[in-house]
């Protein structure tokens, strides 16, 4: 299965809707992936629920880009050998995914994986992993040419702490202008929160602020939306004027922007799925 890969212009009619200098690929350690109460196959990627509320969520999102002409035998170990990685205990919920749409004409990031956690702690414990340590080093530093990572305190406990396999996904960073006050950075954040109120579409929204930025490439404020369906997400793009509306507010105070969407997958998807260049 191809998917396809599309840039757009910096200010995409979406951007604001779900918002971390870079580090040698050497040095990256990098905790990619959240563990499933029920373990997967290692040649599938699934997504997880966790049948617990915690008191808060740390939010994880790893963007890489696979080098050009990799072969898909060692792309398969290299998703195959993260999936595995499901069983370690820190994880609530992971989804690891092909890009479906990268709107950000700057960087070309092929792949994506989100995963969440209930405290800043049980990250650290995974990144540490001998586990996860070992597949970073053998399967993915030798076929990935960039990579960039981004974690934040969720501004509220997303219920359920999983997305459904299948639901479209748009995450968002934001690179902020220098000296931007508190007041702005306010202002951004009030603006992604009231997002859900505008589009009904949006099933989870979640925000908040970088605390990880020497892998993050300078950016600083991240979001994730979850939609119901396509159609949800495509509703979004159709509201010109009030899309146009949201950026205005914030257009001022920001330097650069990503946004890339992606699908939930399914157990039943191949980890051998990759995008199209």
């Amino acid at each position: 299965m191809m998917l396809s890969l599309k840039a757009r212009p910096l200010f995409s009619s979406s951007f604001f809707l779900a918002f971390s200098p870079p580090k040698r690929l050497s040095q990256l350690n990098l905790p990619f992936l959240t563990r499933s109460p029920s373990r997967s196959s290692p040649s599938t990627l699934s997504v997880s629920m966790s049948s617990t509320t915690p008191a808060q969520t740390i939010e994880h999102v790893v963007l890489f880009n696979v080098k050009q002409g990799t072969d898909p035998a060692k792309l398969n170990a290299m998703l195959s050998g993260l999936s595995a990685l499901t069983s370690l205990d820190t994880v609530l919920h992971l989804t690891a995914s092909p890009i479906l749409c990268n709107r950000s004409s700057a960087f070309s990031f092929t792949h994506i994986l989100h995963s969440r956690y209930a405290s800043k702690d049980d990250l650290s414990a995974y990144a540490a992993h001998p586990n996860h340590l070992a597949v970073v080093k053998e399967s993915v530093l030798p076929i990935c040419e960039d990579v960039m990572a981004v974690d934040w305190v969720a501004d509220h406990v997303p219920i359920p702490v999983g997305i459904s396999p299948g639901s479209p996904v748009r995450i968002t960073f934001l690179k902020l202008k220098e000296n931007v006050t508190d007041e702005a950075k306010e202002q951004i954040f009030g603006v992604v929160k009231g997002i859900k109120h505008n589009f009904p579409g949006i099933s989870q929204i979640t925000c908040g602020e970088n605390f990880s930025p020497g892998r993050a490439k300078g950016f600083s404020i991240a979001s994730i939306a979850a939609f119901k369906d396509l159609g949800a997400m495509e509703a979004v793009e159709s509201n010109e004027e009030l899309v146009n509306l949201q950026k205005e507010k914030v257009r001022d105070h920001l330097e650069s922007v990503i946004v890339v969407d992606f699908i939930v997958p399914s157990s039943s998807q191949s980890s051998s799925l990759r995008p199209s260049r």
